[in-house]
């Protein structure tokens, strides 16, 4: 078998990556620890290289603040031009991120990633302009100082005394295809400070004394440097993964340590943590479970649990891990991690135990060749020191897998018993077939039942049972029979390969039962986080979230659970409500407050209030702290172990996003309700504007007239300027009237008053108050003598009718003729208003209907763009329906359809109305 082929999963998982990186747009960052080292002036080199190489490329976004070397690189390069949008009596200078999309080139320059856009942009960062421009296939160069990114946002400001309120999500720089660190002295940077070519003279000196400062800037270019580093450490084990290259590249300093339970662990990790200082090197403490280990002591166990909490608080992360060669699954997890060395305890075992049956660390020392291996001999009376922590005196390390003191004591003796039970019984059966078989035959028949003695009950009864069959078999069968005397000395032959297979078959058994159990406790691990993830992506709503979160935490941590929120003003409540899904409520919320300010776990086996009984974990999202979950665990071994940890830290996450998503969706809702709002204003300000403005002015400039010119005019011109003013004040009172009855209509405020009237009353009702407005447009009304009755508001209806009318008038030209048709489709009333105009533009049949569209016509007259959106909202008042559309000859045909029942009787109206 090959041992370096890759894991089919992690290669698919690599070329699905490949194949979204292949559709995706290549970033490039130049990065710098701080302005001034030259980001744009490289930037603009490596694009004028592009560009020699034929590439088509166009500068986005450059900011040369001026310096001249800076501006002579980019001439000669497309510049895009600059969005200018208005803000408070200023104009700013944008990236244009539509002209860019329109203009596809292949690499684009858009400088100043952590930027802030001004109000009203698509986005409010510039990184999530860049990120669709990825998204769009354009490749970007970008530039970005160290002290714009989100990790680093607060170190930086400790460091540097100024807060930096413009940042860069960590995922943006991870998901960089290149990073191009340009560095530069403190030195030479104070210089160019000085001749101002970093600022102007007034800024440079004001800038020397504050954030140029020599140490902040050396402080910078440290975390500038190490966080590249950092990246191309996160490229080389990719490229390793992507190769499957298993030897360790020794490219940057990994420790590996590996304890178990013997009395040096917690010297070896003191030991490694100094050696991780003075290498400056990452540290991984392992154990690894194996099934011998599986029966170690109270005291042992929690030995063992102590030293990784001490390791995890050197600042080591752990891992447990489990296998049934040590020595394989420490090697294989080392050059997984690229570890370059790895740093055991001294071995225990006397020397005749060691040269008889080999011991760990000569066996890593034999086989990992490529990688240091550090041997720590320092004994200690670890095992003797005092275990007066409560905390650790009530846990046990929890592996998922039962114990000795998990295990009761008769069943521990019923596996030695079953060891002489199984015996007997294969005895018995070699009994019976003994005359018809060889001995060799029979042999099969004793490891059968060692089989299922290791099967059922372990090491101990299997290796006892292994010892029995030779026994028995020896007696029972081998001549001369019932004695232990042997006739033949190759019968001592075969008694010592039955005795080697029964052993090694026994212990292959044990072995796949506690690699079994410890795959099937990882299944459940597995499949518990892909339930809860599952659920709370499939749910909406907090407090659906909340009663998820709850029961599944609950279920896999056998504890009691509660979500602590806080209220209106950040502080940590109960949760309220009869039937809220909580199962926990004895909370501490000082404790949960302290939690939720400092973003930090507190009580049960942490630093803050170990000795409490429960434990609190902060709901921590990438837009800050959500809220804190509570456990009271009914075990406190159930989340003692690192793997433990490990798996509740991630529910956490889980069920923090999950709770962040619903947040956002609620702020994004109150966002767009805002924006449509504001959108809604700003058209109905726009819409009524020239409708209100065009009456009014007619009705100013004929009432200026009748008092300023009254006796200078006829009777005649006092009427026409009469008549003026009355149509135009009925115009406004039209226009006032439409946007009363539209906020009626959306408020639900309209109750109609439905009565049993036939269709020509209100179809002459509405012509009658349209026939000044109607004077050019000759209408023809084809009803049918037969029609029947409907149950309608007779003034919403005429509404309808009449705006139906006017925009038949509006848009058509005078002396064109209007139709009014209906007639009886299934159970419905089918009227059509039908003009001979230009008709209604293609893909605007269902646009008319909203609020404020108006489609453009030449020379018509204007309106709200309401009168439409009215009429339909009334036919659906009425339970109808509405639509339009085009007529084959020319002119467009509007629709509504009313249902029909069945009218009252006379008589019965007659005998209501006498009750």
């Amino acid at each position: 078998m090959n041992e370096q082929r890759p894991d089919p999963d992690s290669l698919l998982e690599r070329v699905q990556r490949a194949e979204a990186k292949r559709r995706r747009g290549r970033l490039k960052i130049f990065f710098g620890a701080s302005a001034g080292v030259g980001k744009t002036f490289g930037m603009l080199l490596a694009a004028r290289e592009r560009r020699a190489e034929g590439l088509d490329v166009v500068a986005g976004y450059v900011e040369t603040h001026k310096r001249v070397e800076t501006e002579q690189l980019l001439e000669g390069l497309e510049v895009l031009p600059m969005r200018m949008v208005d803000y408070q009596n200023t104009q700013l200078r944008e990236f244009d991120l539509d002209a860019a999309l329109k203009r596809h080139p292949a690499l684009i320059l858009v400088d100043e990633l952590a930027h802030t856009n001004a109000p009203g942009s698509r986005h409010a960062k510039r990184w999530q302009d860049v990120e669709e421009l990825l998204d769009a296939g354009i490749d970007v160069y970008t530039a970005i100082n160290v002290q714009h990114i989100e990790s680093l946002n607060d170190v930086i400001s400790q460091i540097t005394g100024i807060p930096v309120w413009e940042t860069v999500p960590d995922s943006v720089l991870e998901e960089a295809t290149e990073i191009e660190l340009i560095d530069l002295p403190p030195d030479e940077l104070l210089q160019r400070l000085k001749e101002g070519k970093v600022y102007l003279p007034q800024q440079a000196e004001r800038a020397a004394k504050n954030f140029f400062r020599k140490g902040n800037l050396i402080a910078l270019r440290e975390l500038a440097l190490r966080r590249t580093a950092d990246r191309v450490d996160a490229q080389m084990r990719d490229y390793r993964d992507d190769h499957a290259i298993q030897n360790v590249w020794q490219v940057k300093e990994r420790l590996l340590v590996c304890i178990g339970p013997g009395g040096t662990a917690e010297n070896l990790v003191r030991a490694a943590y100094r050696l991780a200082q003075l290498l400056r090197a990452e540290w991984v403490v392992v154990y690894i479970e194996t099934a011998k280990l599986q029966h170690l002591s109270k005291e042992q166990r929690d030995d063992i649990l102590r030293t990784l909490k001490l390791a995890e608080e050197l600042g080591a992360e752990t891992a447990t891990l489990s296998g049934y060669k040590l020595a394989e699954e420490v090697i294989t997890y080392a050059r997984t991690r690229n570890a370059t060395r790895i740093v055991l305890g001294k071995p225990t075992r006397s020397e005749w135990k060691r040269w008889l049956f080999g011991s760990l660390v000569d066996t890593i020392i034999r086989q990992a060749k490529d990688i240091d291996i550090h041997v720590v001999g320092k004994e200690s009376n670890f095992l003797s020191q005092s275990r007066e922590n409560p905390y650790f005196a009530r846990s046990r390390l929890y592996l998922g897998l039962a114990s000795e003191e998990q295990q009761p004591m008769f069943k521990w003796r019923a596996g030695y018993l079953w060891a002489f039970v199984a015996t007997a019984i294969s005895t018995g059966i070699s009994w019976v077939i003994f005359d018809h078989f060889d001995l060799a035959n029979l042999i099969m028949v004793y490891l059968l039942g060692v089989v299922i003695v290791a099967a059922r009950y372990g090491r101990g009864p299997s290796v006892l049972s292994s010892f029995l069959g030779v026994v028995a078999f020896d007696f029972f069968f081998v001549p001369p029979r019932f004695s232990f005397a042997v006739s033949d000395s190759q019968y001592l032959m075969t008694f010592a390969v039955m005795l080697m297979v029964a052993l090694v078959i026994s212990s292959m058994t044990v072995s796949t039962r506690h690699q079994a159990r410890i795959a099937g406790h990882r299944e459940r691990r597995i499949a518990s986080l892909f339930g809860l993830s599952r659920e709370l992506a499939a749910t909406r709503g907090e407090e659906n979230i909340l009663r998820i979160a709850v029961r599944h935490v609950a279920d896999v941590f056998e504890a009691q659970v509660a979500v602590l929120l806080p209220n209106a003003t950040g502080r940590i409540v109960y949760p309220g409500g009869e039937g809220e899904p909580q199962s926990c409520h004895g909370s501490d919320l000082s404790v949960a407050q302290w939690v939720f300010d400092h973003g930090q776990m507190a009580g049960l086996g942490t630093d803050t209030l170990p000795g409490g009984e429960m434990v609190y974990l902060p709901l921590q999202a990438s837009s800050g702290m959500i809220g804190v979950l509570a456990l009271l665990p009914l075990n406190p071994a159930r989340i003692a172990l690192p793997e433990q940890q490990r798996l509740l830290e991630t529910f956490v996450s889980q069920i923090a996003l999950a709770l962040e998503r619903v947040k956002m969706a609620v702020e994004a809702q109150r966002t767009q309700l805002k924006m449509e709002t504001e959108q809604l204003r700003n058209t109905l300000l726009s819409a009524i504007s020239h409708d209100l403005r065009t009456p009014l002015a007619a009705i100013i400039g004929a009432s200026s007239s009748l008092l300023r010119d009254s006796d200078k005019l006829d009777d005649h011109a006092r009427r026409e300027l009469g008549q003026s003013i009355y149509e135009e004040a009925i115009r406004m009172a039209g226009l006032a009237n439409n946007l009363l009855d539209m906020a009626r209509l959306e408020a639900g405020a309209v109750v109609l008053n439905r009565q049993w009237q036939p269709l020509e009353e209100v179809v002459g009702g509405a012509l009658a108050g349209m026939s000044a407005r109607m004077a050019n447009h000759p209408v023809n009304v084809r009803l049918p003598h037969d029609l029947p009755l409907v149950e309608i508001d007779s003034m919403m209806m005429e509404r309808v009718f009449a705006n139906l009318l006017e925009n038949a008038v509006k848009y058509t030209p005078p002396g064109t003729a209007i139709e009014i048709s209906a007639g009886t489709d299934q159970n419905e009333l089918v009227v059509t208003i039908s003009d001979h105009g230009p008709g209604i533009p293609a893909g605007e049949e269902e646009r008319i209907f909203e609020k404020f569209h108006r489609v453009a016509k030449e020379g018509n007259q204007g309106g709200a763009g309401l009168g439409l959106t009215i009429c339909r909202a009334i036919v659906e008042a009425h339970g109808g329906r509405m639509w339009a559309d085009n007529l084959p000859s020319g002119g467009a045909a509007f629709h509504f359809a009313l249902p029909l029942s069945e009218p009252p009787s006379i008589e019965n109206e007659e005998t209501a109305n006498h009750e």
